[in-house]
């Protein structure tokens, strides 16, 4: 193989060399940032909130139907109630 040939590949195989490769020889690392720590530790929070949703439904003490009324009695507790026809509460108290 001629020295041309030989600089050419040796050439090739420098474009390929990128930041991590460079600090990785030198025996360092990039920073890392906070959302680098961040995110992870968040989405690992979240499967658990869920996991933890999912076994508490699946070892309620209720079955599913009276556990099922009972969510979406306490999610409609905060809704308008025929008495109040949608109005504030202030403007239907009796002064």
């Amino acid at each position: 193989m001629s020295a041309t040939a030989m600089l050419l590949k040796n050439l090739r195989k420098l474009a390929d060399v990128d930041k991590d490769d460079v600090l990785d020889l030198v025996g360092l690392e990039e920073r890392r940032t906070a959302s680098d720590k961040l995110v992870p530790a968040l989405a690992l929070f979240g499967a658990g909130v869920l996991v933890g949703v999912g076994l508490g439904l699946m070892l309620a003490p209720k079955p599913g139907k009276e556990l099922r009324e009972d969510v979406k009695a306490k999610l409609n507790k905060g809704t308008a109630t025929p008495e109040t026809n949608g109005q504030p509460a202030a403007a239907t108290a009796k002064v």
